[in-house]
């Protein structure tokens, strides 16, 4: 069966619903959609965006209103379905969804952004620590992984438009970096980079300056496999035609 995954972050669940969102996921032709920075909790979503007809839908949001936020959609029911990172300092901000599917693990993260200051980049890297660690004990088990969603770092010269004048930017820091690099070690594969080694696409602009008018932007949204999933990969895209936020979606389709 192929599985077709996406992963967005949508900058508010609610003002991508005013700029036709529901149309789009209904139109995905998607068995995934994973979603970050929803900011938003529940009793502020529409029905429709609660249940999106198809949809199963897993919510984990932040303590803090208009703030952070992930939310996953499936059209198959997850065996289990666990918020937090099991750590209460990684876990007030609803960050992570992981779902247990039959065939695999579905991590759907928005990670920790470092550009509020050197406590934040700290924090982002314990947050990617503390994202492997769960990581290596399912594929200690011999589970299949998938983690997606808005990492914040943009890992090779490549992934970036300017990389030279960013090197001291949050986003690009080489101990920043180094945090993602670590994903790599313990044998998770870019899917996009492992398709398309040498392809030029960002999948985040910075709105204040337009950048995306002149494709000044980042890519700093993945799809990441457990190895047994490598040669299962059919496809990884960045659609950077699609608007509605400063970050564009990320697809997968996986062979399972």
């Amino acid at each position: 069966m192929l599985w077709k995954l996406i992963s967005w972050n949508v900058n508010g669940i609610r003002a991508a619903e005013k700029k036709g969102f529901l149309d789009w996921i209904a139109a995905s032709n998607a068995e995934i959609v994973a979603i970050q920075e929803t900011k938003a909790q529940p009793d502020q979503l529409s029905a429709a965006l609660l249940n999106p007809p198809g949809y199963q839908a897993a919510w984990n949001w932040a303590v803090k209103k208009g703030y952070s936020g992930t939310a996953t959609y499936s059209r198959l029911p997850a065996l289990k379905i666990i918020n937090g990172l099991g750590e209460e300092r990684f876990d007030t901000e609803g960050r992570t969804l992981i779902h247990e599917f039959e065939p695999f693990v579905l991590f759907n993260i928005y990670f920790p952004n470092g550009g509020r200051g050197p406590e934040w980049v700290i924090h982002k890297l314990a947050f990617y620590k503390r994202c492997i660690q769960v990581t290596q004990e399912y594929m200690n088990a011999g589970k299949e992984v998938i983690i997606t969603g808005d990492f914040n770092t943009a890992f090779a010269e490549i992934d970036l438009a300017r990389p030279k004048e960013n090197v001291t930017h949050s986003g690009f820091m080489p101990e920043e970096r180094v945090g993602l690099g670590e994903f790599f070690e313990c044998g998770l594969v870019d899917s996009f980079r492992y398709l398309h080694k040498d392809v030029v696409k960002y999948s985040w602009w910075d709105m204040v300056t337009k950048a995306r008018e002149r494709n000044v932007g980042w890519r700093l949204d993945y799809f990441l496999v457990s190895p047994n999933l490598r040669d299962r990969i059919v496809s990884a895209d960045i659609h950077d035609d699609i608007l509605g936020s400063d970050h564009c979606p990320v697809s997968l389709v996986v062979d399972l």
